[in-house]
């Protein structure tokens, strides 16, 4: 492991001269030396190609070819920063992505030009890598070598994009002296080494592949090994083929690879690791019953301004313990919020108070955003870090993760965490993805309603209800919306924004319980607008519609 390297480009310059496989992408194998020279050629390229008095940054808009992280490492080489474009984003976004972080080159591939066609990108340079145009520019280059001098631990190196649940995506920093501290401190984490291959399967775009999994990779100067866009049915032959020991996900990645049904040789493969976040207990257990890999999950804010670091013995369900400076604080009062209490069936019970925003009171790394001083403003709070997440601890400092601030619901006069409930119904046998949100009550506050992959039947359903000892009188969803596959994201995280945008107004079958009732029925169109349906009017005859809760049209 390279302890002295400060900077991306000195950990791509180490890597000059060595001959063992550095980069594995299908049929392609790239040594560790063949990396840093591409790296090198292309950095040189892109000086020439960025104008002096331009901001030095590029937008790739890639899947996973082995030119992603190439240009990765020749923005570190030239002092660059790269953007990394969503390929789901499309016209006026997807403009709007590029230019916001002017981006003075775009790196693409033939696969993506249609998604360019009819927009307006003047001043900015296209370079297609799969073709002949591409390759004559390269040859020009082929001489260069890695220099790190141009590059310091402050220099800006990532503009990734966070996802929210409205407006445009914000543009989080990262210098390349925290992408290196990043990996050296996963790498110490994890005892990950150079003998180890890193299998890179979520969309290198998103932070999650650049800073948990490339990152750690470079610092160690293990083997990098690429899949061009996530497949289930691909993830354990894949594994297999590049002899892959490590690996992050984010999102339902882990449930689309449960959901490919158990073979006798699941165990036959050379992983030793998985980590990410937003798997849950459930399938985490699930899969290391069945691949034998235990799955660690972290947390981290896209920003980095807050982690929370997993260590032996931390409980199941927590994420590790309370770093100093972390603290979990009531969003009206500024107040910490006391421990949870937990019964015997480990419910807890004291919800309402012990939830509460996690804040970093201590020093943090956060390097702002990108043009947003209102955003930035709103994360640094009082001098804070505040991450717009929703945490509780335990009476021994565990942190427990319960959902983003805008996913907690208010029932019957109760604050109640959409992730906890997520948590109880990812037990249920039928549900392969699982998402809880809140409807409006047309009285006050919420009701909950939950969407479910996979199958379902109301009265096996009402039944594992009442058998859930650790299912809270009022978390129990009124609304279960039922789908074939969950509606997610380019890396695999639910649009949970649409799914609550939608409510009761969707194509697909709803069903719901009266109040008091245990018994799920069909939701029909007669039901809203019916004086003893679901959504009653109480205020007066438009009090469901000013809600936004019109009767569903099929």
């Amino acid at each position: 492991m390279d302890s002295r390297a400060s900077t991306v480009a000195e950990l791509i310059t180490a890597r000059w001269g060595d001959d063992r496989p550095g980069l594995r992408w299908e049929d392609r194998t790239l040594t560790h030396h063949e990396v840093a020279a591409g790296a090198a050629s292309r950095a040189a390229l892109l000086t020439d190609l960025l104008p002096s008095a331009a901001e030095p940054h590029l937008a790739v808009l890639l899947d996973n070819t082995p030119e992603f992280p190439l240009w990765l490492g020749a923005a570190a080489l030239a002092g660059a920063a790269v953007a990394g474009v969503n390929p789901t984003r499309r016209g006026a976004e997807l403009a709007r992505d590029i230019l916001h972080t002017e981006c003075r080159v775009l790196v693409t591939e033939r696969a993506h030009l249609p998604l360019l066609e009819g927009l307006d990108l003047r001043g900015v340079r296209l370079l297609v890598t799969d073709t002949a145009e591409y390759a004559g520019l390269l040859s020009g280059y082929a001489d260069a070598r890695p220099d790190p001098s141009r590059a310091t631990p402050r220099d800006r190196f990532l503009l990734y994009f966070t996802s929210g649940s409205t407006g445009a995506p914000k543009v989080a920093l990262c210098s390349q002296g925290r992408l290196a501290s990043a990996g050296r401190s996963l790498a110490d984490q994890f005892s990950l080494s150079a003998d180890d291959v890193h299998y890179v399967c979520m969309p290198m775009f998103h932070g999650n592949a650049v800073i948990a999994d490339w990152a750690p990779a470079l610092v160690t100067g293990a083997a990098v090994a690429l899949r061009r866009r996530f497949s289930a049915s691909g993830f354990l032959p894949d594994v297999r083929r590049y002899g892959a020991t490590y690996f992050t996900y984010v999102g339902r990645a882990i449930q689309y690879v449960l959901a490919t049904g158990p073979r006798p040789d699941d165990r036959d493969h050379t992983l030793r690791l998985g980590f990410g976040t937003e798997a849950g207990a459930v399938d985490a257990a699930a899969f290391e019953r069945r691949f034998g890999v235990p799955l660690v999950e972290g947390y981290g804010s896209s920003e980095g301004g807050a982690a929370v670091q997993w260590s032996p013995g931390t409980p199941t369900g927590a994420v590790g313990r309370a770093a100093p400076g972390l603290v979990v604080l009531d969003r009206e009062t500024g107040q910490e919020c006391p421990a949870a209490v937990f019964d015997g069936a480990g419910r807890l019970l004291n919800g309402d108070e012990a939830i509460g925003e996690l804040v970093n009171q201590g020093p943090s790394p956060f390097e702002g955003y990108w043009r947003n001083p209102r955003a930035e403003a709103e994360r640094r709070r009082g001098g804070w870090y505040w991450t717009g997440d929703l945490f509780y601890r335990d009476p021994d400092g565990y942190l427990y993760f319960a959902g983003r601030t805008d996913d907690r619901l208010r029932v019957d006069g109760e604050n109640l965490a959409a992730a906890m409930i997520e948590n109880i119904l990812a037990r249920y046998e039928g549900a392969e993805a699982v998402c809880v949100y809140a409807v409006p009550d047309p009285v006050t506050g919420d009701q909950v309603m939950a969407t479910i992959a996979g199958s379902f039947d109301p009265e096996t359903f009402a039944g594992f209800l009442a058998a859930q000892p650790d299912l809270g009188t009022k978390m129990a969803p009124r609304f279960v919306r039922v789908v074939e596959r969950m509606p997610a994201t380019a890396t695999n995280k639910i649009r949970r924004a649409e799914l609550r945008r939608e409510g009761l107004s969707c194509p697909d079958p709803v069903w719901w319980r009266r109040p008091g009732e245990c018994m799920y029925r069909r939701l029909t169109d007669a039901d809203p607008g019916n004086a003893e349906g679901p959504l009653a009017p109480t205020r007066g005859p438009s009090s469901v519609r000013r809600q936004g809760l019109e009767p569903r049209t099929r």
